[in-house]
């Protein structure tokens, strides 16, 4: 019989436990106006400025992220320009400017090359902005991020105005609409197409009724145009990343009880941008070239089946 050479003092070890690696609630409770900074969170939010380490595994590729600015975009920058890749961050408003301007730092600082553009991505032709400029300064696209979102609380159905349904559908599931049909002609195969949908598509949270509605159409609208894609030849994949409740600006800002977000995982905290960005990552590399259609689940342990 093998021995069990695992050390008991391994198991108890803090350092190796998930669920002691970032804070927990209760947090202050700081609210914020939409759509919230990193400077006014607390704690400060992890997006793994030091500690992520590039192996070079998007050397020479050329990325679009929207939501760039800040929580798990700005992760996702930093992790593929350590990894090799330019990258292109698109934002909403001048509030998020100094979150930007950030972002930008940190994809320069690891050498490689960093475009704004700033804007509202509910406007089709501001969508076509964005890829025509991603092209225009770096020749192609190979990794499009869909990751900005919108989302309010509201406690009952009648509370949701109409305005605000329509804004979240046209932020959340329009917008990456607009963007996978003007990109798709400056995809070569071998390309890929991320979509930040959320463990609301399988577990829905009742304050966040037309946000949950349009993460269950992300995973549908991911699963649909990756068979799409494929069949017709492109060799372009499409997949999703699903986070759970991470530690983002738009949580102070549109959460009211922010000061126990998370609390309510397995792991009992919020997750931080920089335990998401890997996935994206690894669903943008070669090493995930058989994956499509797919969702990885970053949960803290709730339930995406």
């Amino acid at each position: 019989m093998a021995s069990n050479n695992i050390r008991s003092t391994d198991l108890t070890n803090p350092s190796e436990n998930p669920a002691d690696k970032h804070p927990k609630p209760p947090f202050p409770s700081k609210p914020q106006d939409v759509p919230g900074t990193e400077a006014a969170m607390d704690p400060q939010a992890d997006h793994g400025e030091k500690t992520y380490k590039g192996r070079n595994r998007l050397a020479g590729k050329s990325a679009v992220i929207t939501g760039g600015d800040s929580g798990i975009g700005k992760a996702v920058a930093i992790a593929f320009a350590r990894e090799g890749a330019d990258v292109l961050i698109s934002y909403l408003d001048d509030v998020e400017d100094r979150d930007a301007q950030d972002t930008i730092n940190f994809i320069e600082d690891a050498g490689r090359k960093a475009v704004l553009v700033k804007g509202d991505i509910s406007s089709e032709s501001h969508c076509r902005k964005i890829i025509e400029t991603a092209v225009a300064s770096f020749g192609k696209i190979d990794i499009l991020v869909n990751n900005a979102a919108y989302q309010m609380s509201r406690e009952t159905l009648q509370d949701i105005p109409a305005w605000e349904w329509e804004k979240t559908f046209a932020v959340n599931i329009h917008s990456m609409f607009y963007l996978c049909k003007a990109a798709e002609p400056h995809m070569l195969p071998g390309s890929s197409i991320i979509n930040t949908t959320s463990v609301n598509a399988y577990e829905p949270t009742p304050m966040l009724l037309p946000y949950a509605a349009t993460k269950a159409a992300i995973q549908n609208f991911t699963a649909n145009l990756s068979r799409i894609l494929l069949e017709n030849g492109k060799g372009i994949r499409v997949n999703a990343v699903a986070p759970g409740p991470i530690w983002t600006p738009l949580i102070p800002s549109t959460i009211p009880d922010h000061d126990r977000f998370g609390e309510d995982t397995p792991l009992e905290r919020p997750g931080q941008p920089a335990e998401v960005a890997p996935a994206y990552v690894f669903l943008a590399s070669d090493e995930a070239s058989y994956i499509s259609g797919a969702t990885i689940p970053v949960t803290g342990g709730r339930i995406t089946i």
